[in-house]
């Protein structure tokens, strides 16, 4: 059974690991990519949803803060395909007639 998730439970994981991580912990965006060994602007480009979260930016964060960076990929991937579902009806492809028998 396929489980969809409403797009308005699609977060971009950057707005999220700022209210729940360094809000919370008084940590400036300079400070914590300072700990994560990261440019500032990169880590701005991401807190502020200008970003996508990489792999290896996940496991930054899973070194520092003892995130799972799995959970965070799916939250990115969760996040795109949302994105991408809003403008479906954009994308063009072709059906095989071979496909449409089954």
């Amino acid at each position: 059974m396929e489980i969809k998730l409403h797009a308005s439970m699609a977060v971009h994981p950057g707005g999220w690991l700022r209210r729940q991580l360094l809000d919370p912990h008084g940590l400036t965006v300079k400070r914590a990519a300072e700990v994560l060994h990261v440019s500032r602007p990169a880590l701005s480009n991401l807190l502020n949803g200008n970003a996508d979260l990489s792999a290896e930016m996940a496991v930054r964060f899973e070194k520092v803060f003892g995130l799972n960076a799995d959970t965070l990929m799916r939250m990115q991937s969760a996040y795109d395909i949302a994105e991408v579902r809003q403008r479906q009806n954009e994308i063009s492809v072709e059906q095989l007639p071979e496909l449409m028998r089954a």
